[in-house]
Order: structure tokens, then C-alpha cells, then sequence
């Protein structure tokens, strides 16, 4: 049965789940927030960046932890392309936040747009982070591409369940 099972309350967000590459880790993400959170398409959005935002976060934090590595050469030079793809990351998702704080029904779709974008960027930036590290090997490196992985499929997930928002039309906004 797994994450999927019925009678617990969850059922908008299994079902909000069901567009997700991710599933399993899109339910588990948001399972245990408030229901108010995980009722409709615009608060699950809202929920999705808002978390897309902490994960990038403390990746960006665990990137800045790397300087004092002393990494050289071709590795240094990548490490400091992905402090400056997750610095665009975060700008991305901050503006979003931002965005999806306002959505109002006479903008809706310009808006859903701009989120759509900046979260197609925030995908964009990680990988970008990690083609610096092709053809590196080390501790480091997998710990990098498992790290970026990860908030990589958090991200995903938080463009698919925005998509999501977008086919509501506004529906229910101000």
C-alpha cells in the first residue's frame, strides 16, 4: 500500500501528488502539514515553494560549508559556479514566494507564469551546479550530486504541483 494508503486524511494531496515524478517524497513532504496547507492547489503551490525555499537554503549553506575544504583547481572554480547558481536559486524561489503571496484572479496567469519560470530556473541553476563536477570523482563530489539530488526532486515536485495551480485557472481568487 505504502504512502498511498486510503483513510487518513490526505486524499487532495494524494491526489495532488499523483502529477509529481516524485510521489512517494511529495506525500511525505507534506503529510504531516496542517490540513488548511494541503486543501487546495494554491495553498499546496504555496506549501511547495515555501519548502523548495528552506531545502535550497540549507543546501546553499552546506555549498558555503565546502569553502573551507581548500578544494583547487577545477573543483574550487565549480564549487564557487554553485554558490553562485544557488545565490540565482534562491532569488528565483524568494520571488516566487512572493508571487504566489499575491495571486490575484485579474493576474493569475501572468503571474503562475513568472512562478513557472523562476522554478524552471531554480532546476536549471542545480544542475548547472552540478555539470561544474563532470569527470570529478571523490567524498565530495557524491556527497554534492546526493545533496543537489535530493532538493533537485523536492524542486520538481514544487514545479509540478504549480503547473497544477496553473490548470485551475485562478479559480477561487480575489
Amino acid at each position: 500500500m505504502g504512502c498511498f494508503a486510503h483513510g487518513d486524511g490526505n486524499a487532495y494531496l494524494r491526489n495532488a501528488c499523483r502529477v509529481t515524478l516524485y510521489r512517494e517524497l511529495c506525500f511525505n513532504t507534506f503529510s504531516t502539514l496542517p490540513s488548511a496547507a494541503k486543501q487546495n492547489a494554491s495553498a499546496l503551490a504555496r506549501s511547495a515553494i515555501s519548502v523548495t525555499l528552506a531545502e535550497t537554503k540549507n543546501v546553499s549553506q552546506y555549498i558555503l560549508g565546502l569553502r573551507e575544504l581548500r578544494l583547487r583547481g577545477r573543483e574550487k572554480a565549480a564549487l564557487e559556479d554553485c554558490v553562485e547558481c544557488f545565490n540565482d536559486a534562491l532569488d528565483n524561489l524568494h520571488k516566487s514566494l512572493f508571487e504566489i503571496r499575491s495571486l490575484e484572479s485579474s493576474t493569475f496567469d501572468f503571474q503562475v507564469s513568472n512562478m513557472q519560470t523562476w522554478v524552471s530556473a531554480v532546476l536549471t541553476s542545480q544542475d548547472t551546479c552540478l555539470d561544474g563536477f563532470n569527470g570529478t570523482h571523490g567524498t565530495v563530489v557524491e556527497r554534492l550530486n546526493s545533496t543537489i539530488g535530493n532538493v533537485a526532486r523536492i524542486t520538481s515536485n514544487a514545479l509540478a504541483l504549480i503547473n497544477t495551480l496553473a490548470e485551475t485557472g485562478g479559480r477561487g481568487l480575489r
